[in-house]
């Protein structure tokens, strides 16, 4: 394994013109041409950069001299669209496949494809859960497969996505030579996961050093009451310097951003809530300098390189050391002097853990999941919003449990599909039926005259009208894609299905559906875990950068000599509020919340999640959140809770 500094190395003559001809540089980074020169020789390899330390070009360099095309694996679309921009503006043939495109823009780029036109394309991991896609792949000549936040794919990840797990039996499949992973943030348990999924060599790990000797590391303990007086203070040393603090709830941003602004600091609230236009607005504002505070949750800051950021505060807890390490890598990366100060307040974890908990689906509604699913037959597709809701388990830890299943062998996805369309006619019918034979427009008008006729748009469910004018689906979607391309139909599709295939007969369905819920209780040990790392670094005596170092496997020599640890700032217990007492008001409230027997209440853990302010899709669907018992105990451990529901219960 390598480790070096972020510094800047001669090119090799060999190299020289054409790094400076396609990407405009005339040197590598450190790790860049070590990287480079083993995919080139046929290797697969790790690389363990860095926030901002230059992963891109470690498959972008090589993409370009390889036949056949670069599948790039990235999670975020807005990521995506940034770098094949950035690409495409130097006259690189590179294209992104994802839900945004117009169905015109994806023919034209499955054309170039065919063509092999195409050196890189960057798609999502979701996408290949659809077979028609794979089967596109395999008729391709595949030189490399690229995957982005690579540590996805470890059980020890800190970011989960259940696609990213089938990566390396994919790249098996389609016979992909060589695999470059790539993250920020990789422990040295996960890339051990990731050198062992994909056959990687550990002299074919490249790791730089995570050292930034121009990032202060400060903790300061505080408590909830003190602490937004305490970032007022500290954003008036940053005046029109650019600055992001990050909070943990959406509604913490809004309150938080309303307050500086009432104090006088132009700062703006940035979260997932926020509409797309307002999210592209203010991201902007603060790229160009109009905004100078950004109070963010952590919906900011994938692809966002700003070189300028001179602070970053977290004004709660990071969920973990990794998220931590990603974000405070936003800061100073023009080289200057940048600060990095953790707020610490012990209440923080209460919200976080109760995160964690409220995930786990419980046993019972687990196996009636792989009960019914195991009874779907042959070929099968499913709504994961549709099982969510009858099963209360969230849609994410559905997708989740597919994913295992079909790790296990049980199951193959088939395809992606939509259950119904929205359709309107962008001229009258009679218009539109001119230039199609008898024997077309007999086919249309019988098409939509079955689907749902409403004030402005015919509602269109493929599977209800094939059955009802005696067609095949196929030829019913078709017809509705064609016209749509041609201008004569706009389409809303809804209602996304993934279809299924079995693989094998299960004999034992509970034993099956008890070692999948083992494995859910054993992500929620690992983010409780991931919790105390951080709160471990709060409280640490010593040195905080080389505590954090040390995380990532880093070896160290002596202190770093410029956090608040080595500059004399003695550790000091997090504040912390005292344990919640029961209150006799409050048993009464949720014991006739009990005698309810509400459906989506049923089970002690339910009851718990609802009581600490985890939404949940039956308690949902149930609108139950607008009752004055949702959240009645949100500052509460969630553990407390469900201990103290369950005495009640007995009692």
């Amino acid at each position: 394994m390598h480790d070096g500094l972020l510094t800047m190395l001669p090119v090799d003559t060999e190299f020289s013109q054409d790094l400076e001809r396609w990407f405009g540089f005339r040197h590598f980074r450190d790790g860049q041409e070590e990287v480079i020169r083993c995919l080139l020789a046929g290797r697969s390899a790790l690389a363990v950069f860095p926030t901002g330390g230059g992963k891109s070009l470690c498959y972008q360099f090589p993409a370009m001299m390889l036949d056949g095309v670069t599948l790039v694996i990235s999670p975020l679309i807005a990521l995506m669209k940034d770098q094949v921009d950035a690409l495409q503006a130097r006259g690189l043939p590179a294209a992104r496949l994802d839900s945004s495109l117009s169905l015109e823009e994806s023919r034209a780029l499955y054309d170039q494809l065919g063509k092999g036109e195409l050196r890189l394309l960057y798609v999502a991991p979701e996408r290949l859960a659809n077979e028609g896609f794979l089967d596109r792949l395999r008729r391709l000549p595949i030189a490399m497969m690229a995957i982005d936040e690579a540590h996805c794919i470890s059980e020890w990840g800190h970011n989960f996505r259940p696609d990213y797990l089938k990566l390396a039996r994919l790249v098996k499949e389609l016979k992909i030579p060589r695999v470059l992973a790539l993250t920020a943030t990789a422990t040295p348990a996960v890339s051990g996961d990731i050198r062992k999924a994909f056959s990687i060599a550990r002299e074919d790990h490249v790791q730089l050093s995570f050292h930034r000797s121009n990032l202060d590391l400060q903790v300061t303990p505080c408590s909830p009451e003190t602490r937004l007086a305490l970032l007022q203070d500290r954003l008036r040393g940053h005046e029109g310097e650019s600055v992001v603090v990050y909070v943990t709830l959406q509604h913490t941003s809004e309150s938080v951003a309303t307050s500086l602004q009432r104090a006088g600091i132009p700062a703006r609230a940035y979260h997932a809530g926020l509409t797309p236009e307002v999210r592209a607005e203010c991201q902007e504002a603060f790229m160009s300098g109009e905004t100078s505070v950004i109070v963010a949750t952590i919906a900011f800051g994938m692809g966002i390189d700003k070189a300028d950021i001179r602070a970053i505060y977290h004004y709660n807890l990071p969920k973990s050391l990794e998220n931590y390490s990603q974000e405070i890598g936003r800061a100073g990366r023009d080289g200057g002097l940048s600060v990095c100060e953790l707020l610490a307040c012990a209440d923080d974890l209460i919200t976080l853990e109760n995160f964690a908990y409220g995930d786990t689906p419980t046993p019972l509604a687990l196996r009636h999941l792989v009960d019914h699913l195991l009874r779907q037959g042959e070929e099968f597709d499913v709504s994961f919003y549709e099982l969510s809701a009858t099963n209360d388990i969230r849609p994410l830890v559905v997708s989740t449990l597919m994913t295992y299943l079909e790790l296990e062998g049980v199951i193959a996805a088939t395809r992606p599909f939509y259950s119904a369309y929205k359709i309107k006619y962008v001229r009258n019918l009679e218009h539109l039926l001119q230039g199609y034979n008898a024997r077309r427009q007999t086919f249309l008008r019988r098409l939509f005259a079955a689907g749902k006729q409403g004030r402005t748009w015919i509602t269109i469910q493929p599977d209800e009208v094939a059955q009802a004018i005696g067609e095949p689906r196929e030829r019913i979607t078709a017809a509705i894609n064609y016209l749509e391309e041609a201008g004569d139909l706009v389409v809303q599709p809804s209602g996304i299905r993934q279809g299924y295939r079995v693989l094998k007969q299960v004999e034992k369905p509970r034993a099956l559906a008890d070692r999948m819920q083992t494995l859910f209780e054993r992500r929620e040990s690992q983010d409780i875990e991931r919790l105390r790392r951080v709160m471990a670094l709060a409280e640490e005596p010593g040195c905080l950068t080389n505590a954090l170092l040390c995380y990532f496997g880093e070896a160290v020599d002596g202190d770093c000599g410029h956090c608040s640890r080595c500059r004399g700032a003695m550790p000091q217990p997090l504040p912390n509020s005292p344990p919640h007492e029961f209150t006799e008001p409050e048993m009464a409230a949720v014991q006739a919340l009990i005698a309810e027997r509400l459906p989506a209440l049923r089970s002690t853990r339910q009851l718990a999640r609802f009581l600490c302010g985890l939404k949940s899709p039956a308690a949902t669907r149930a609108r139950l959140a607008r009752r004055d018992e949702f959240g009645l105990f949100d500052q509460v451990p969630f553990g407390t809770v469900l201990d103290w529901i369950k005495q009640l219960i007995v009692v």
